[in-house]
């Protein structure tokens, strides 16, 4: 039977032509009078938290990724700015044209396409650490029973606003995706509002420096992934490392007011996060030992604390180490809830 392929819709396309430049103009007017913010907030990762086709430096650079599971064969083939996501069990293939890539690439990228309205995740995505594809975080326990549960990963109706709000900017309005506006990563207003009015009459915007430690964990947690979602979801175990608000109120250290210990205190989120561990020693020291060298607040080492006291943890099937957030003298491979 011939491939079947799924036409780019008209929306699709003005898609691809607008949202880079709208969010270029967005930041050149927050540089006027935040240059300190603005300028560096392009070039980090939360910038890149999607991207479009066309845009994106990881499909451009691997434009034929295939892979193989059991009689299901998967290809994604990029050319003249469009990635088809194909899928074969020999005898007959889907392929879809890839709308949206989430992920920057730290750890990997997963690509999400649309059909009949409704949107998928690919069951596949890219790891950087095998330069390549794997199965999709999540499906590797999924026993597909034809082609097109093997195709892609439903979003279920809460879940697309959901994932489309914490990668991209003026996605969602009342909790309804809104892909017409979308605009790819997080740019200003995805955190500060809309500028509209604080532009034409120099209406305050919310002040987040403000937050208390608590306040900031549930503002990053609205993507992140607060204490209360994860701890009434009973999501235990080395899958929510990577949320790290809820992995960081656990910590003994934790004081809901003291903003020496919130999201921020330690990330800038205008800038990329440094990953040196010793660029962290002066943040655990404005608490432990009272600003002075750690080799007064700890007996075994003077220098990169996290290194200790916030180890790298695994999620099976994700090719990728994440720093647990939840601070605390680590033992052996235990995994405090």
């Amino acid at each position: 039977m011939p491939a079947t392929r799924c036409k780019l819709r008209s929306s699709w396309l003005a898609l691809l032509l607008t949202p880079a430049l709208f969010a270029a103009n967005q930041v050149r007017q927050c540089a006027t009078c935040h240059p300190a913010q603005a300028k560096p907030q392009p070039a980090t990762s939360m910038a890149h938290a999607m991207e479009l086709v066309p845009e994106c430096k990881i499909l451009k650079e691997h434009p034929l990724m295939t892979f193989t599971e059991g009689k299901y064969s998967f290809r994604i083939e990029t050319r003249g700015g469009e990635s088809i996501y194909s899928i074969s069990d020999g005898q007959q293939t889907l392929s879809y044209p890839i709308g949206w890539a989430f992920g920057q690439g730290l750890a990997g990228q997963t690509y999400v396409f649309e059909q009949n309205g409704e949107y998928f995740q690919s069951r596949v995505s890219y790891y950087s650490s095998l330069n390549g594809l794997d199965l999709t975080l999540g499906a590797e326990n999924m026993k597909p029973a034809n082609l097109l549960e093997a195709s892609g990963i439903p979003m279920a109706p809460q879940e697309g606003p959901q994932c489309f709000g914490c990668h991209a900017t003026n996605a969602v309005e009342a909790k309804k995706l809104v892909p017409g506006k979308l605009i790819a990563g997080l740019q200003c207003e995805r955190c500060h509002g809309p500028s509209e009015d604080h532009l034409k009459k120099l209406t305050p915007m919310p002040k987040l420096t403000h937050f208390s430690a608590e306040q900031t964990s549930a503002f990053c947690g609205q993507c992140h992934r607060t204490w209360d979602e994860i701890a009434s979801s009973g999501k235990l175990g080395v899958s929510n490392v990577r949320f790290q608000p809820y992995r960081l109120t656990n910590s003994k250290c934790y004081d809901t007011e003291d903003a020496r210990i919130s999201c921020t205190a330690c990330h800038n989120p205008h800038e990329e996060i440094d990953r040196t561990a010793s660029h962290y020693d002066a943040k655990c020291q404005a608490c432990h030992a009272g600003g002075k060298p750690a080799a007064v607040a700890c007996k075994v080492a003077k220098s990169n604390c996290i290194t200790c006291h916030m180890p790298k943890v695994e999620i099976p099937g994700s090719h990728h180490q994440f720093f647990d957030h939840q601070i605390r003298i680590a033992r052996g491979n235990e995994y405090p809830n």
